[in-house]
């Protein structure tokens, strides 16, 4: 059966702040992170 989302949401939603520094780690990560595309295949590469 299809999900309604026309419905309203729970008015007791909690706003969720991620700390500084989860941030920066996430984005270090993601600059990091090398993807190689060779014939039909992909290398993820971490570049420290």
């Amino acid at each position: 059966m299809a999900k309604l989302y026309s419905q309203k949401k729970p008015q007791n939603q909690v706003n969720l702040n991620p700390k500084e520094e989860t941030v920066k780690f996430l984005l270090d990560y993601s600059k990091a992170l090398s993807v190689i595309n060779c014939n039909k295949m992909k290398f993820e590469a971490l570049l420290n």
